[in-house]
């Protein structure tokens, strides 16, 4: 048998096929797969744990990124608030804020970036949590990020509490604590 090798792109007989696959489908289910296996071999605690790391990892990317953007040191908390929107709208989630305190941002979500993949893959949310959680603690000092609601567990939408200080309402909810690193922000203040 004799296959035809296209050294062009967009030149493959195959590329009118509805086979569902394209880039960001490729990468959602790459990462859908990668947490299913991780969640098998591991367990879902040790999976959120690793899952939680390329978070902070992700986290520091973006609030590097959107402070440059915006030419400061630290953003102010409606910054904060505005960029955890803005960067899930940029991966096509539809968070929105459903309540804003000095103490707490409230966001619900009706769209995961994930789409069907996140379903039944509650590490993934860990992306979330340490994304949130270490951009709200990196400007503010600290975080609690509480996964209320979560696509991933069966429910309708997300909803998401960043408990932004420490209050007898935060010390309450369950959730996962951030924050600020000392050495960067000792490096912040030099």
């Amino acid at each position: 048998m004799s296959v035809d090798r296209c050294s062009e792109p967009g030149t493959s007989p195959l590329e009118s096929l509805a086979v569902g696959l394209e880039r960001d489908v490729f990468l959602r289910t790459l990462i859908r797969e990668l947490s299913g296996v991780l969640e098998d071999v591991v367990g879902l605690a040790e999976a959120s744990g690793f899952v939680s790391i390329v978070g902070r990892n992700m986290g520091q990317q973006i609030n590097d990124s959107y402070r440059r953007a915006l030419g400061v040191a630290k953003l102010d908390r409606k910054q904060v608030a505005d960029v955890l929107l803005d960067l899930k709208a940029r991966i096509n989630g539809a968070f929105e804020l459903a309540e804003v305190t000095n103490e707490k941002l409230v966001l619900v979500n009706s769209r995961c970036p994930f789409e069907d993949k996140v379903k039944g893959r509650t590490s993934m949310c860990m992306m979330t949590s340490n994304v949130f959680g270490h951009i709200a603690a990196d400007n503010l000092g600290f975080a609690k990020v509480e996964l209320d609601q979560t696509i991933a567990a069966g429910d309708p939408r997300c909803r998401v509490v960043v408990h932004l200080e420490a209050t007898d309402e935060s010390e309450r909810a369950e959730g996962r604590e951030y924050f600020v690193d000392q050495a960067e922000d000792d490096q912040a203040t030099e």
